[in-house]
This record gives C-alpha cells, structure tokens and sequence, in this order.
C-alpha cells in the first residue's frame, strides 16, 4: 500500500531536477558567456546523472512491481500515472549511468561547437563532435531498443514520443512524399494567378518587433506570471514546471519570421502552461510525446495564425506597431506574404507545403545514420542530394544544408518526424474544434483566442498523459491519425478547393 505514495515522491523529485536542468539549458541558450560552457557541461552532466540514479534505485523496480499489485486501489489518473512511471524506467534503466553522463558531455561540447560551425558554414569543424554525439546515441538506441524489443531507432523515437514507430510513418510519409513534389508545383502555379506581393519595406527595430510579439503572446494566452520570451540562435521552448521560456530570433529586414516564431512557440508554451495542475510533478502530468506538442505550436502558428481570419485582426496591428501605411500592409497582402509556397533552404523558414519535405529528408537521413547505412562523413553530401530531389535546389554551403539545425548535435535523433506528424494532428485538432465550436473562427479574427483556447485546454492540454495519442485524437476528432486531413487543409488554403 505503501509502494504508490513512495514513487510519487520519488518521481516529484526528479522533476524538480528536471526544472532545474531545463533553467541551465535554457540559460546556456540564451545568455551563458561562452567561458562558462566547459562548467555548464559539467553541472548538466551531474544533474542528469543524479537524476537518473534516482530513477534507476535498486529498489525502483521492486516498488512499481508493488504498486501494480495494489493498483486496484488506485483511480484512473494514479493508474496512468504508475503506467509513465513504469514506461520512464524501462528507458532510463536500460541505459547505464556512465553513458548518460557521457552523452551529457558529448552534446554539451557539440552545440557549443556548432554554433560557430553553422555561422562558418564549416562541417568539417564539427565531424569530431557530431561523430562522437552519433556513436552515443546509437549505444543508447542499442540498449533501449534490447530492453524495449525494438530496433534502435524505434527505441529513440519511442524516448520522444511514446508508441510511435516506423511502421506507423513509413506509409504516412510515404503517401505524403508521394504527393508533394506536384503539390507544390501545383501550388506555386495557383499563386501566379494572384495579385503580385507588395513587399514589407523595412527595417524593423528589434525592440518594436519584440513589443508586437509579447502583445500578441497575451492575445494568443501566455501568462507572463509563468514566463518570458528571450533570443535564442535557435528558437525553443524549455524552462520548468510553472516557469516556461520561450526565444526567438530577429531580423531587422524581415520582422514575420520572429513573429511566427513567437507564435510558434507560445504555441507549445500554452501546453505546458496547460497541463492538469495537480499531476504536474508526475510523468502522467507530462505532455504526450512530441507529435502532439508540436500540433500545439503548429495549430497556433499555421492553422490560426495563418488564417485570413486572424490576419485581419493582425494587419492593423502591424501597421501600427512599426508605424507604416500603405498597400502593403493591407490584410490581402499580408495573407499572401503568409502564404506563399516557395522552396528554400532553411527548415524553420519554410511555408506549410514545402515543410513536409524538410523533415522527410532528415527523418530518411537520421534513419539511415542510425543503421550505419550512411556514414558520418557523407551526411552533407547525402543531404544536399535528398534537398535537390524532393525541393529542386542546390544547396550552396553547409550552414544552409546539414548545419542548419541543433538537434543532431543536441542529441535528439528521432525528433524530426514529429515535426510533420505534429502538422498532420494540428490539422486535424483544428478542423475538429472548429466544427465543435463556432466561435472559433470569428474570435480569430477579433483577436480573441478564448474559445480556441478552451476547447484545447479540454481535450488536449488537461489531460496530460492520461490517453495514449491514438486514444486522444479519437476522443477529440472522432479518429485516429490520418494524413487526409492535413492535405485537405492545404488543398484549401493553397489551391481553393
């Protein structure tokens, strides 16, 4: 009887570790001071390590073995609850600590590296680093995958997302993939049939772009009481419990790439912000997997914050916020500038359509390096080719190709797919609260967020972890995943119809 109470407090001291490493992460991300970052990597390590060796106690697997038998007494929430628990175990003891530590280290030193790899364009300076990070994680995918019975990329993708396998993209990506080269063809071709874009004449001063972000991180329903916005290199969305940081990054010449970063990441923002209060310092108060956290900051920034409908309510704002007149700043114009399909190089840059194909060639890719189909070595080349066949570009220096993103340097390898699985959810959980709710739509288009807000607060964000993702969506949209609805949601709004 005692078993459950025990792991509870146990697992609520591993969250506040947690917090307290997501605080150091954020902060190296944000403003360290690069003398800081061999210490830093130190104390990230010995967190992490403190915190897996709470996880992994002797007695961890005694006390779940216990609590199980006794889980007649407990409610539905505890007995999800004792089921994350079980299934974090499984992940962290299957991993020695000595490589946890390691790995630790490995990321920690390869970030700092790519930061100045990336802004040279220079992967050679990287390999060692990005080399070591892959040995690692293919050790960590080989001892999950023989504790799980998976195969070493199912056991990675399972630590982002709980369930999801190869078998379950292969043939959504696969149909996708099949489609897109002609969907943007055919999209590029619908939009010459609109009136020529007025482009946005800048520039724009940072501050003035960081005040018309916050206003709208109100709008959309940030509460700053448990928050910040912040510059990051690379936009995210870390922090703690009860204290969620998100960063952007600015440019004076174009100020709608950080603000859809910002509403990106406020997206993901209102889901921590959201989760059930009461469970949030136990793993079945933690978010469900990545796919659905990233249909949060997709459903905000893609299917609301790029509807004609909220573009009305932000043209005015705009103009006002950078004190401009004219055509350009009209709602027409604006929504087209939103809208445009154009292959381009940068992942985080790239319009609804083209996106998808982003995140095929890294999932293809991270895949095959796992495997050791691919070596190390001949990732830029590799990536350059797989841009060319399903974008029709040539890539001109790495830090517009392979450089471009933190994740494989940051050790998150099974990350990607969430990214387009998270888009294909966000359309779906949109197009379900919109026929649930009416006001939706009309509240968008006067800046009000609350009916949305509401009904994702319900079905998404409230329950946690309770549901399995599969089990979530056809309680909220009546079905499980399918990829039919995300391309019918770019069938209307990129060819109107």
């Amino acid at each position: 009887m005692h078993a459950y109470p025990t792991l509870e407090e146990r697992f609520a001291r591993i969250s506040s570790i947690e917090d307290a490493i997501g605080i150091l992460q954020w902060d190296a991300e944000t403003m360290m001071p690069e003398g800081a970052a061999d210490s830093r990597s130190d104390q990230l390590a010995i967190l992490k390590g403190i915190a897996h060796e709470l996880l992994t106690a002797p007695d961890t697997g005694d006390l779940l073995d216990q609590a199980d038998q006794d889980s007649g007494h407990l409610d539905a929430w505890q007995r999800a609850n004792l089921r994350e628990m079980r299934r974090m175990y499984l992940h962290a003891a299957a991993v020695p600590a000595d490589l946890v530590e390691a790995s630790s280290r490995a990321v920690s030193r390869a970030e700092l590296v790519w930061r100045e790899a990336r802004q040279n364009g220079d992967f050679a300076l990287l390999l060692p680093h990005l080399s070591q990070v892959l040995t690692l994680q293919r050790q960590i995918g080989q001892a999950k995958g023989e504790a799980l019975r998976l195969s070493s990329y199912d056991a990675l993708l399972d630590s982002y997302d709980p369930g999801l396998r190869q078998t379950t993209i292969d043939p959504l990506f696969a149909e996708l993939g099949a489609e897109l080269p002609a969907l943007i063809q055919e999209a590029q071709e619908h939009q010459k049939g609109r009136p020529a874009i007025q482009p946005l004449d800048g520039p724009f001063p940072v501050d003035d772009q960081r005040r018309i972000g916050e206003q709208l991180m109100k709008v959309v329903g940030f509460d700053f009481n448990q928050g910040r916005l912040d510059v990051s290199l690379h936009p995210f969305c870390g922090g703690s419990t009860s204290d969620v940081r998100i960063t952007t990054r600015y440019s004076e010449a174009n100020f709608m790439g950080a603000l859809m970063g910002v509403l990106h990441e406020t997206g993901h923002a209102l889901y921590e912000q959201g989760r059930p209060e009461v469970w949030r310092r136990q793993p079945v108060g933690l978010a469900r997997g990545m796919s659905l956290h990233e249909s949060q900051s997709l459903l905000i920034e893609m299917q609301a914050c790029r509807s004609w409908e909220f573009v009305t309510y932000l043209a005015p704002l705009v103009r006002e916020a950078f004190q401009r007149e004219g055509p350009a700043w009209n709602p027409a114009n604006l929504h087209r500038i939103l809208t445009t399909v154009e292959p381009g190089f940068i992942r985080v840059d790239a319009d609804e359509i083209t996106y998808p194909a982003h995140i095929l060639v890294r999932y293809k890719l991270e895949k095959a390096l796992i495997a050791g189909d691919l070596q190390i070595q001949d990732l830029p080349s590799a990536f350059n080719e797989e841009i060319r066949r399903l974008l029709g570009l040539t890539v001109p220096d790495d830090s517009l190709g392979c450089l471009q993103d933190i994740h494989w340097p940051g050790g998150a390898w099974g990350y990607f797919p969430t990214y387009t699985l998270g888009a294909m959810t966000a359309a779906q959980l949109f197009r379900a609260a919109s026929q649930a709710d009416a006001d939706i739509l009309p509240g968008l288009a006067k800046g009000d967020f609350t009916p949305l807000r509401i009904w994702l607060r319900a079905n998404v964000h409230s329950k946690g972890s309770l549901l399995t993702v599969d089990q979530l969506l056809v309680s909220a949209t009546g079905q499980p995943l399918t990829a039919e609805v995300f391309r019918a949601h770019l069938r209307e709004r990129y060819l109107g119809h």
